[in-house]
């Protein structure tokens, strides 16, 4: 890919002024403060628009929604409670930040624009300072987009968001919204910031062992520390091995449902449940999990309407807690396929009201962290929705993470041709073919 340039880099204020506030973060936010990029991609607009009218509509579109975000447009700040070394998000109107970038590459030539790879680096480029590790939390923009034009007339929008602020779903709405706007329309989903609904107990009641989550260090950053704010939350990158993908067609997929019930121990099985059970089976035996290791997968669950009461419509935060499935080794190889998916699903059930109730009491007796002894996350985004985001410029064609960092497989749909599921992880060589193997096998 050539050289993306700058073009100009600006941050963006609320249209008109908004009140001065502090916004309550929940246990689950503060587990969560680290920022997550990814990339939208567009087709060039069928109705000829111009990047400078463009740039000029996502602009005022920003500025727009931040009267209803004003918390996108704030920053993180320890409490203002004495006692408390917990953060907020400070609602000061210090901006959102927005860079607009040109190259004269095509998207063609980037290949499948549906996956992650190294080359989407360059589409999040101006959305980092050069001293940000050096930067105190109150200094770091909570949103960040860059709209980058190329050479054929495509665009794409590189996203950058503390995920304290807003999960996947919460994301979908504000981009959902930022489109309406673009289009002059006004706001489709009405969001709702007040995360008190997920507030700890007093005092905390914890009703059952919670394996989803790890008890934090000294030497953790803040992604792991419930967000105290006397620590770092940069660390220098690692060095990732390279990302590797894997399509399931829609045909496999179903070949997957049929062989969990085929022993008829199961009464139903979803597509999620199925490959998901597949890929952690595999992916345990590809890196050579010990028989006598305790093998964790991890998947978001969305509790939001859960929790009782549920949360309200546009709820704008974090609500996707992790589910979890658990086994050894030695039971991930030997174990009758329906056995696993159904730990899948026990991972799913288990989530009522009470349970959520006593994983947030846990964050706030244990500052900890997702799991991870032995564990990795799948994250699955195939039902976002997100091809349904149709800004002025044209409907997204794609969307992909920038990155797939060790610890994560990503389920993402399949080309539209194609449909069915990508799996992306990141394994060493070796190690994926032995996965493909798995994944392939009967």
């Amino acid at each position: 890919m050539e050289e993306v340039k700058l073009v100009e880099r600006m941050m963006i204020q609320p249209e008109t002024p908004t009140p001065r506030r502090r916004i309550f973060l929940s246990n689950i936010d503060l587990t969560l403060i680290a920022y997550q990029e990814s990339v939208s991609f567009f087709d060039p607009p069928a109705n000829q628009m111009s990047f400078s009218e463009a740039c000029w509509l996502i602009s005022r579109g920003i500025s727009r929604l931040l009267v209803t975000y004003d918390f996108m447009a704030g920053r993180l700040e320890p409490s203002l409670e004495a006692s408390s070394r917990r953060l907020e998000i400070d609602c000061n109107s210090a901006g959102f930040v927005l860079a607009t970038a040109t190259t004269k590459t095509r998207l063609s030539q980037l290949g499948e624009l549906a996956e992650p790879k190294p080359e989407f680096r360059q589409l999040v480029a101006f959305l980092r300072e050069e001293n940000e590790d050096e930067l105190e939390l109150k200094d770091k923009p909570l949103g960040l987009f860059q709209l980058t034009k190329f050479a054929c007339g495509g665009l794409a929008l590189g996203s950058r968001y503390n995920h304290c602020a807003l999960d996947g779903v919460s994301v979908h709405q504000f981009n959902t919204n930022l489109a309406s706007l673009t289009r002059g329309e006004g706001l489709a989903i009405v969001p709702t910031s007040d995360r008190t609904i997920f507030r700890a107990r007093n005092p905390p009641e914890i009703t059952h062992p919670h394996f989803e989550y790890s008890k934090a260090t000294d030497t953790d950053n803040s992604f792991t520390l419930c967000g105290t704010s006397t620590v770092l939350i940069n660390k220098p990158q690692p060095n990732y091995n390279q990302i590797h993908a894997l399509h399931l067609s829609a045909k496999d997929i179903q070949a997957l449902k049929k062989a969990a019930l085929k022993d008829g121990k199961l009464k139903n099985c979803t597509a999620f449940q199925a490959v998901a059970a597949k890929i952690w089976k595999a992916r345990s035996i590809a890196v050579e999990m010990a028989e006598d290791k305790i093998s964790t997968m991890l998947f978001p669950v969305d509790t939001r309407t859960r929790i009782v009461p549920p949360a309200p419509a546009g709820f704008s935060g974090n609500a996707l807690v992790p589910g979890f499935a658990r086994a050894s080794g030695r039971e991930l190889k030997e174990e009758e396929y329906s056995s696993l998916v159904r730990r899948v699903q026990e991972g799913i059930d288990r989530l009522d009201d009470e349970y959520i109730r006593s994983g947030i009491d846990w964050l706030e007796v244990n500052t900890g962290m997702p799991c991870r002894e032995d564990s990795f996350s799948l994250v699955s985004w195939w039902r976002l929705g997100l091809e349904t985001e149709e800004f002025a410029w044209g409907r997204l064609k794609c969307a992909a993470p920038v990155v797939v960092k060790p610890g994560l497989v990503f389920l993402l749909p399949g080309p539209p041709a194609k449909g069915g599921f990508n799996i992306f992880l990141e394994l060493q060589g070796d190690q994926v073919v032995e996965f493909r193997r798995l994944m392939m096998a009967d």
